[in-house]
C-alpha cells in the first residue's frame, strides 16, 4: 500500500506528540508537516517543541520546520490532517481543510456534535462512518472526530452491555493530569489534591455516549435513549483515566453473561496496525485496573494503550459497578485518531 501524506497539527502539545510517536514507522502514513502557533512557525520541531513524553522526540520529526496552523488554507501537500488543535481554533481550521478535500481526523470537541459528523470508534459504530457521505455531498473533504478521551474508556464498556436493556448509568472519573495538556494543571493545585471539577467535562460524557451508542438515521445519529449523569475529577497521576459506572439495566443477566458479552466485543481482525487484538480486557483480580499497572494494555506492539481495562464487576440488584481505565493520550486521543483514519483508508472513504 502506498503510504498517504498526512499533517499533524497542533504537533507540539501532548497530544501532538503522541501523535507523532505513534505515527513514527507507520505503514500507513508518512508525516510531511507539523503546525503549530505563529509563535512557533518557521522553528525546527526540536527547538519549537518542549517534549514530554517518554523516549525523546522521533529523529524523523526533530528537523521538520514548523508551520502555522493558522496559515494552512486548503491543506496542500497533504492528504490527511490529525489535528490536536485546540477547540477554540480548530473549528474553522478543520473545516477549511474538510473544504480543501482533505480528511480531518480531529482530537478537538468542536465538530462532535454536529450531526453530519460521526464520533467514531470502529470496534463500536462503524456504522457511524457512513455520516461522511453526506458531508461529502457539501465539501471534497470531511471530518471525523474521535470521542473525549473519557468518554471512550465508559462506551467501550457499554457498547456489550446494550444487548441487556442500559437505562441509566451515572459516571465517576478519576483523570489524569496529562488530560489537562502542558503544563496543564500547576503543581501546587495537583500535589496532593483532587480537583472536582473540568470545565465542560461532564457535558462532553453526556452528549458523546448518547450519541456513539445512537443509531443512524438518515443523515445523522438518533441518540441512545439513556439516562447519562457523570461527575468528573483531576486527580495526581500522569496518564489514565480510571471510571467508575454504575449501570441501571432492563434484564437481570448473571455474572457471567456479563462478562462473556463484555469479553466479546471484537476488534477489527488484525487488519489495522493500531487496533488490539482485544479492545476491552476484563480483569478478575479485585484491585485491578490500575494506572500503573495497566494503561499501556493491548497488543499488538503498536496498538499498546489502545485496549480498555474493565474490572471490579458486581451486581446490586439489576443495577451494575464496574471500574475501567482508558489511556487518556492513546485511545483517548492520538491513537483514537489514527485507527479511524486506518479504518476510512480500508473502507476507500479516502
Amino acid at each position: 500500500m502506498e503510504k498517504r501524506k498526512v499533517a499533524v497539527l497542533g504537533a507540539t502539545g501532548i497530544v501532538g506528540q503522541m501523535f507523532l510517536k505513534m505515527l513514527e514507522d507507520h505503514p500507513m502514513f508518512d508525516v510531511a508537516l507539523l503546525s503549530a502557533s505563529a509563535d512557533s512557525a518557521g522553528k525546527k520541531y526540536s527547538d519549537a517543541v518542549n517534549w514530554v513524553l517518554e523516549g525523546g522526540i522521533p529523529e524523523y520529526a526533530a528537523n521538520m520546520n514548523v508551520a502555522d496552523s493558522g496559515a494552512l488554507g486548503s491543506g496542500k501537500g497533504f492528504d490527511i490532517a490529525f489535528s490536536a488543535l485546540p477547540s477554540e481554533v480548530a473549528e474553522t481550521i478543520e473545516r477549511k481543510l474538510a473544504h480543501g478535500g482533505r480528511g480531518v481526523f480531529s482530537n478537538a470537541a468542536s465538530h462532535r456534535m454536529y450531526p453530519e459528523v460521526p464520533v467514531l470508534i470502529p470496534e463500536l459504530n462503524a456504522e457511524h462512518m457512513a455520516l461522511v457521505d453526506n458531508q461529502k455531498k457539501k465539501t471534497d473533504g470531511f471530518i471525523v472526530c474521535n470521542s473525549n478521551c473519557t468518554t471512550s474508556g465508559i462506551v467501550m464498556a457499554l457498547k456489550p452491555l446494550l444487548k441487556f436493556g442500559v437505562k441509566a448509568v451515572t459516571v465517576y472519573s478519576y483523570q489524569a493530569l496529562s488530560g489537562a495538556g502542558h503544563p496543564g494543571v500547576p503543581s501546587l493545585d495537583a500535589l496532593g489534591n483532587v480537583i472536582p471539577f473540568i470545565k465542560d467535562e461532564e457535558e462532553k460524557v453526556i452528549n458523546e455516549t448518547r450519541k456513539m451508542l445512537g443509531t443512524v438515521k438518515g443523515n445523522w445519529v438518533v441518540d441512545a435513549p439513556i439516562d447519562v449523569m457523570a461527575t468528573c475529577v483531576r486527580v495526581p497521576v500522569r496518564n489514565g483515566h480510571l471510571e467508575t459506572a454504575v449501570v441501571e439495566l432492563e434484564k437481570e443477566p448473571s455474572m457471567e453473561d456479563v462478562k462473556k458479552a463484555l469479553k466479546g466485543l471484537k476488534g477489527m481482525g488484525g487488519a489495522l496496525p493500531t487496533a488490539p487484538v482485544h479492545p476491552l480486557i476484563v480483569r478478575e483480580e479485585g484491585n485491578r485496573p490500575q494506572p500503573s499497572l495497566d494503561v499501556m494494555a493491548g497488543t499488538p506492539e503498536r496498538a499498546r494503550g489502545m485496549a480498555v481495562s474493565v474490572g471490579r464487576l458486581h451486581f446490586y440488584g439489576k443495577r451494575l459497578r464496574f471500574v475501567s481505565l482508558v489511556n487518556n493520550l492513546v485511545r483517548g486521543a492520538a491513537g483514537g485518531a489514527i485507527l479511524n483514519a486506518e479504518y476510512a483508508i480500508t473502507e476507500k472513504y479516502i
